[in-house]
Formats: structure tokens, sequence, C-alpha cells
């Protein structure tokens, strides 16, 4: 259950330490005083995409922590799954947020995502807002509902995966498919293209060797010209002593020399040595002058081979590599339209045994979603009863359908307000109140069926009053019984039925506003019960009714 929230610097709230406790907690107050940013908290440290217009104005930063406790095994297990401890079934969810666009998460001190944040909220808690109940008026919602009431997961995946691969094999098939003009074009197209990369006979890495070639060509006098000055200067050439020749008559001083002075018998080797290597060295310049025969002709080879590379790049790719790249893709097409007819008869007999097994999959999902259904709307129909509707009559219209992701229904919860009528799509006739009762009767039906420790209601009691309203607070004290409920509500009646009354209030203090919560003993919760009927003059006699009201609903 959700037992501490935490908030810090959003809207109206500068800082704010929220107990909750297990059973029906209930939070009123004024319109305007902040109930709504409440469930904004909670959504934001749940990972839900915020507004920085949430911080609260002057501020750079804005914070929200929420503690789950007595969290159950099974959900422990999911979060560990996800790389996190949960130690004595705790779990410390952080959600920080600057006026910069940035931000942070945590979960028990470590690093998080909002994506992850939204995961591991899923498991723990259920949010209906103002809004949800109008998710009844779209029938992919009822469908849904039913599914979930009846439990057919697996129903369901098993048949979206075999639908998935018939979708797949009939867009295959259709893109087989095309005018017969349009593929005999396409295969002249193809059969040319392949065929002028073939003849060009291209290998990886031909292009940077030609061009290093056509660099050497380009520059073979400068190369001649260094070479044949490197031999002379090693040799001498016609004219003069070498370096090679310089080093020989060095050896022959430095050999005179040592016999006299011992040490220099060292150097006399070294200059040996290097009169050794440049001998080498020579050898290779000579060897290299000798080798090097420019061929203007050549140049010419170079420059049209090129230039035809030059030529397909600009067709086919930036590189080499890409041009045969665009080669294999384009031979692949080129077999797939040679054999089009022969996949084309393997495709259709594919498409026609999937669509065997997903009609086969989609009857039996059928099945049981009309055997689930029944039994859902029996079980709402109860609710409703119960929630002063008793003479509502909600029925499911099941249709059949071409296959489509979800199988082979149409889902729509029909409903008819009075007796007599005959009943009439919901999202057509239901009225706001009638939408909030059916949807606390769904949630209430599905509660029963497993789910989140921790569900959350803003405002489910929009648009009833009286014996309703009252109904509605007792249902949910006894949704209350298996889990935890957070309701925000303006009605006296569902707040009575609460264990635990917060009452959000504003305080003007200076020229800022300031949003406070506070838990209210059972002398005040009368009061604020009075001030809910009878608005700020609070008469005795409404403080007597407030007192009725809480012990009718057994506080």
């Amino acid at each position: 259950m959700l037992s501490q929230l935490y908030i810090e610097n959003i809207a109206v709230i500068q800082q704010a330490t929220i107990q909750l406790d297990q059973g029906f907690n209930a939070f009123t107050g004024e319109t305007g005083a902040g109930k709504t940013i409440l469930i904004s908290a909670i959504n934001a440290v749940l990972g839900a995409r915020t507004s920085r217009s949430i911080i609260r104005s002057g501020e750079t930063r804005a914070v929200v922590s929420a503690l789950f406790t007595q969290v159950p095994g099974d959900v422990v297990r999911q979060v560990e799954e996800l790389g996190y401890t949960a130690e004595d079934n705790q779990l410390m969810i952080h959600r920080e947020m600057d006026a910069g666009g940035g931000g942070s998460c945590r979960i028990n001190g470590r690093p998080a995502t909002t994506a992850l944040l939204r995961q591991i909220a899923s498991l723990l808690i259920d949010i209906h807002g103002q809004r949800d109940s109008q998710e009844l008026l779209s029938t992919e919602k009822h469908m849904a509902f039913v599914d979930g009431f009846g439990e057919l997961w697996e129903d369901l995946d098993a048949y979206q995966k075999v639908y998935r691969e018939l979708s797949a094999a009939r867009d295959k098939l259709e893109s087989l498919q095309m005018d017969e003009s349009y593929k005999l074009q396409r295969q002249d197209i193809l059969q040319y293209q392949i065929g002028e990369i073939e003849s060009a006979n291209l290998t990886p890495g031909e292009e940077e060797e030609l061009l290093a070639q056509r660099e050497m060509i380009r520059n073979a006098e400068k190369i001649t010209g260094a070479l044949g000055a490197s031999y002379d200067l090693l040799t001498g050439g016609e004219e003069g002593l070498g370096i090679v020749s310089a080093l020989e008559n060095l050896g022959e001083e430095l050999d005179t020399a040592s016999r006299y002075i011992e040490e220099l018998g060292e150097y006399q080797g070294k200059a040996e040595d290097l009169r050794y290597e440049l001998e080498e060295l020579a050898s290779s310049v000579r060897g290299y002058l000798d080798d090097y025969n420019f061929d203007p002709r050549q140049l010419d080879r170079l420059e049209s081979r090129l230039d035809l590379i030059h030529r397909l790049k600009k067709k086919y790719g930036a590189s080499i590599e890409e041009i045969l790249e665009y080669y294999e893709k384009s031979s692949r097409e080129l077999d797939e339209l040679v054999c089009s007819d022969e996949r084309a008869e393997e495709l259709r007999a594919e498409v026609e045994k999937l669509t065997v097994q997903a009609q086969k999959l989609a009857v039996v999902l059928s099945e049981k979603r009309k055997e689930a259904g029944e039994r859902f709307i029996q079980s709402i129909q109860k609710e409703l009863a119960y929630l002063d509707m008793p003479g509502v009559r909600l029925t499911l219209n099941l249709t059949r359908r071409e296959l489509g992701p979800s199988g082979q229904d149409g889902v729509e919860f029909f409903l008819a307000a009075n007796l007599g009528e005959e009943p009439k799509p919901l999202s057509k006739t239901a009225s706001g109140g009638e939408l909030s009762r059916v949807m606390l009767s769904i949630k209430n039906v599905l509660a029963g069926r497993g789910g989140v420790g921790t569900v959350i209601f803003d405002e489910i009691d929009t648009g009833v009053s009286g014996r309703a309203a009252q109904k509605i607070g007792l249902k949910l004290a006894q949704v209350a019984q298996s889990r935890q409920v957070i309701c925000v509500t303006h009605l006296a009646q569902v707040a009575a039925y609460a264990s635990h009354h917060n009452r959000i209030y504003k305080e003007v203090e200076g020229e800022r506003t300031y949003t406070h919560v506070e838990t209210l003993s059972r002398e005040e919760r009368v009061r604020e019960l009075a001030r809910i009927n009878a608005g700020e003059n609070i008469t005795d006699i409404a403080m007597e009714s407030a007192r009725e009201m809480l012990t009718l609903a057994g506080n």
C-alpha cells in the first residue's frame, strides 16, 4: 500500500508529508484548494509525463517521493527481475524535476528511468481520474474489460501471434501481386543495372589503390629525380666521393687511430656497419630507379577506370562497397520477380493455412468472451443495483467481424437507463453520473480478480448526489476491505464512509498562496462534513447532521 507521500514545490504545495493507511482514505477540500494537485503529484512520482509548469512559481526544482509498504511477494519478485531490491517488502520511489526540463528518478535509492517507474507503478497502484470514465465511450475498452475479467490474456496472445504472421504473409503476397507490365519493366531495369555493375568487375578497396597509383604517376618526375639524387649522394655518381665511399675511408682512418687509442675501435666498427647498411640502401634505390618506368598510357587507363567508378557511384552508392551492396539487393529482387509466381503460390498456401489457424483461435476466443461477458455483465448489474441504479439494465452486444488484431469480435456495452426501454449503446445514452457508477462497478468487479494493492479515485462521484452518493461511499468502503482506497471527493456522503479523512486547504501568507494537508480527528471530520453540506455558515443542525452521517457510516 501507499504509506507516505512527500511533496515539495508542486504548484501551490510548498512542502507536505501525507501519511496514508490501509482502508479507505478520503481527501476533501474547497474547490481550488489543490485536490487535483495531489493526484498530479502521485502521477508524477509514478512516471507520468509532466510539464515544467507543475513546479511552484519561483522555485527551480520539485520533488515527490512515495513509500510503498507491505508490497506483495509476487510484485517484489517482478521488481527484482527489473534489477531492484525491495527489502522488508518496501519500495521508495523518488522523482525530482527541475525548471530546465531535466530531472532524476530513483527506486530504493538506485537510479531509474520514468519508463521503469511506470512499469513498476502499474504493479502497485491504479489511478482512476476524472476523465477515466470517458474510457467507457471507447468500445475498445469494453473488450479489454471483458478480457480482463475472463483472464483471457493467454488466449489473446496465442491468437495475436498467429494473426501477426498472417498479416506479414498477406503483405508479402500483396507486394508480389503487382501489375504485370510494371513487373516486366522492373525486371528490365534490374537486369540492366546488375549487368552494368557486373561488367565493371569492382573489388573493395580498388578505388583507393587506383588513386594512389594515379598520384605516383602524376608525380613521376619528382619521384625519379629524388631517387636519382639519393643514389648519387650515396655512391658519388660519376663525379665524386659518395657517402658510402666516405664511410669506407672513415673506417680505415679510425682503424689506424684505434691502434693507438683503443676506445676508437668501437667507433670503427659502427662506421663499418653504417657503410654496409647504406650500400644496401643504395642497391634498393637503384632497383626502384630501374623498375620505375612511366608509361603515359597507364595514366589514361587509370583515369578511365576512376571515371567509370565515379559514374557508378553517382547511380548506386557513395562507395564501391555500397555499389556492391546495391548489386546484391537488386539480384535478390530480380530473383524474387523471376520466381514471383512460384513464391506467390507458396504465400497463398501460407495465408490460407494461417487464416484457418487464426479462425480456430478466434472462435475459441469468441466463445470464452461470450461466457466471460455474460458473467461480467451479471456482476456489474448487481453492483449497479446496489449503487441505486436498480432499473438500469446493462447488456453486452457481441458482433462478428473480419479477423483483426483482437480477434473476430465487436464488443460494446449497451445500456437501458429506465425500465421498458430498449438498451442502446452506452456511449450514446449514459449521463455523467451513470458513467461514474458504471465505471466504479467495473473497477469493483475487476478488483475481485486480483490486481494492484492501491486504487485511487479522483472524484468518482461526479454527477451523483443523495442516496446514490451514499451507496458509492459504502461501496468504496467495501472495496477498501481488500485493498487500499484513496478517494478525492466533493461529497460528504462519500467522505463519511472513509476510515481516514484528510482535508486539503489553502492559506495566503504575505503575497504567496500555500496548500496544506491535514489528517482530521473525529470532531474535525464532523466540521468538515458540515462545511461540505452547508457551506461556510455552519449551524448546530449542520454539525448534528454531520455527526449522524458519520455514525450511520460506522465512524
